[in-house]
């Protein structure tokens, strides 16, 4: 052998020796985008839920990571808003080469995000209500996955709880985007399917400094209960004026409107006899308790006050679950099948990440049973959790029951 030809094959041996450490550096991580609220409308939720993420991370490489690859948590803020959402998310599949994103809140923002990681066969798994988020063209490759109920089951259970309340004329007011027609029309199709009337529908534009002309829309029919829409801005100052006006009226609040925050700002007098819904945990399963325990003793915040805590939380666990079953290497459309399977009944029941890598391990088929709810994903990859109907009493949000559709 001369020596041009001992040159050339040392070249070729290193250029595969560099290749080779360079696919096992990339098969040796995962990373995932997490893009949560850290400001704007959804700051009271974000940082307890990049939190909550961090923790399942560190369980989840605590445990020997995922299919041999260590979980790697890339940060960024959505502050709320679907442009500054948009710029993230392209940084994070881009620039740090992003398997999946998780934990983007509210509709506006996910809507704007799961577009871009469609094109870049990317996951999103979200928290977001928007029914649009189900279906083509949003959800047309199936890698978006909801891990809250959908805007449509608020209204459902807004309208369970109007039955409950024995409540005969009720009106709407929403704010004019996907998430807040999204929770009336859930709450008008359920109330008028059983026989009942809504008298006002009004829509509104969001962020403006009052909202009198629409108010006064919606009280002319005299209604017994108004359900909304709304985020917590334009609900403050809603609220205020319909005091100011003097017409008896009850209220029916999703609870990211309807929460410590309102009550804070127009005081016991305003609030009092509001009635706010939110989806709940799982609270009675194992990996919530788990969690919740976890979550107070690292961040000194109660789970229940942040639900999408625990939401991003089950994102990570599901996901690593997944991984853990078909590698860290594999396509969108097999990484998201494993997810779907692992979020559906028909599996061993676990709680844990180290529970089910055992089980995947010796070649079974898990089930993750969630702390946030059980998942069983549907077809469209939405989950069902419970609500809990909160009365306004003295100025303090006291859960009354827990509806179940």
């Amino acid at each position: 052998m001369n020596r041009r030809k001992l040159i050339t094959l040392g070249t070729a041996a290193l250029i595969a020796c560099q290749f080779g450490a360079s696919a096992l550096a990339e098969q040796g991580t995962f990373k995932v985008g997490s893009l949560n609220p850290i400001t704007g409308a959804g700051s009271p939720y974000g940082s307890g839920m990049l939190k909550a993420s961090q923790m399942a991370v560190a369980e989840v490489n605590a445990a020997g990571g995922a299919g041999g690859a260590n979980f790697e948590l890339l940060p960024e803020d959505s502050q709320t808003s679907p442009q500054a959402a948009v710029l993230a998310a392209k940084k994070l599949i881009e620039v740090q080469k992003v398997k999946a994103i998780i934990g983007t809140w509210s509709s506006g923002v996910s809507l704007a995000v799961i577009p871009i990681t469609n094109d870049a066969n990317v996951l999103l798994l979200h928290t977001s209500g928007a029914p649009a988020l189900s279906v083509a063209p949003a959800n047309a490759k199936k890698l978006g996955f909801r891990f809250q109920a959908t805007n449509d089951r608020f209204g459902r259970a807004f309208a369970e709880i109007a039955k409950r309340e024995k409540f005969k004329r009720p009106a709407t007011m929403a704010f004019n985007n996907a998430s807040g027609i999204g929770n009336t029309e859930g709450f008008r199709k359920s109330w008028t399917a059983s026989g009942g009337t809504v008298v006002a529908n009004v829509v509104y534009e969001p962020n403006r400094p009052s909202y009198r002309s629409e108010l006064q829309e919606v009280l002319r029919g005299k209604p017994d209960v108004i359900v909304t829409g709304s985020y917590l801005a334009d609900t403050t100052i809603i609220l205020r004026e319909w005091y100011q006006s003097g017409q008896p009226a009850r209220w029916i609040i999703p609870g990211w409107a309807a929460n410590s925050d309102l009550l804070k700002a127009l005081g016991p007098d305003v609030t009092e006899g509001i009635i706010s819904v939110e989806s709940i945990s799982a609270e009675n399963s194992p990996s919530y308790k788990s969690f919740a325990d976890r979550f107070a003793k690292q961040t000194k915040m109660a789970a229940q006050d942040n639900v999408y805590a625990a939401m991003t939380y089950d994102q990570v666990m599901v996901l690593a679950l997944a991984v853990q079953a078909v590698g860290p290497t594999a396509s969108a459309d097999v990484l998201a099948k494993k997810v779907h399977e692992i979020g559906t009944p028909g599996g061993t029941i676990v709680n844990s990440f180290a529970e089910g890598k055992k089980l995947l391990a010796a070649g079974k088929r898990v089930t993750y049973n969630g702390a946030s709810s059980a998942l069983n994903f549907d077809e469209f990859n939405d989950v069902t959790p419970d609500f809990a109907a909160s009365f306004v009493e003295k100025g303090k949000l006291v859960r009354k029951y827990v509806v179940k559709l």
